[in-house]
């Protein structure tokens, strides 16, 4: 596994072949390509999450997905307007890029350290399976003191890139609970309640 520097990302981002190609748009900024990640930006769309009212957020109900469902509001903040995240809040946004990987590549989706001294989390699922097509989610949570004020379209996340020995023959990503999302998605835990319910069984026993 190798960690891909700027030459070979831009490299990555023109190759001739669709399928072996590295697909990062819109690419607002060269200089997006740092000397081995890229810069991603907040997209407009986030998904706000109210505090439970009654019981806990359990994946092996039947009723998880409507309880996730109920728990949170969309929000649209167009371009020029913002967004305060609170002390211990937690949104889920997006990047304001679609992606895609080749099945010879994964990655790896990071906070910048400028928003991370200012207390700001984006991300606590960071992997990109290779085959992954979408804009990224973005776990959005301010474990600092103060409210935070984002704007969308501003650099928040970098994504670092590496490659495989050889290419996959198993893309998960494009078979798995989130395929090509545009925004942000909230979770589908609920297509893993045979496993939860399993693993419950054997405190039972």
């Amino acid at each position: 596994m190798t960690l891909l520097r700027n030459e070979s990302i831009t490299a990555a981002l023109t190759r001739k072949s669709l399928s072996d190609r590295l697909v990062v748009t819109p690419l607002l900024d060269t200089d997006q390509i740092g000397t081995a990640s890229i810069d991603l930006r907040l997209g407009t769309e986030f998904l706000i999450f109210r505090r439970a009212l009654a019981g806990a957020v359990d994946p092996s109900s039947d009723e998880f997905q409507k309880q996730v469902s109920e728990m949170q509001d969309s929000l649209s903040v167009p371009f020029g307007k913002s967004l305060y995240l609170h002390p211990q809040q937690f949104v889920l946004g997006a990047t304001l890029e679609f992606i895609r990987l080749p099945l010879t590549m994964g990655g790896y989706v990071l906070g910048r350290s400028s928003w991370g001294r200012v207390g700001l989390l984006i991300a606590t699922a960071v992997m990109v399976q290779p085959g992954f097509a979408g804009s990224l989610t973005l776990e959005l949570v301010n474990e600092g003191d103060s409210p935070i004020r984002l704007f969308p379209g501003v650099r928040i996340a970098q994504l670092a890139l590496h490659s495989l020995d050889k290419a996959t023959r198993h893309p998960g990503a494009a078979t798995g609970k989130y395929k090509s999302p545009t925004g942000p998605q909230a979770s589908k835990l609920a297509d893993e309640q045979d496993e939860i319910r399993r693993i419950s069984r054997l405190g039972r026993r």
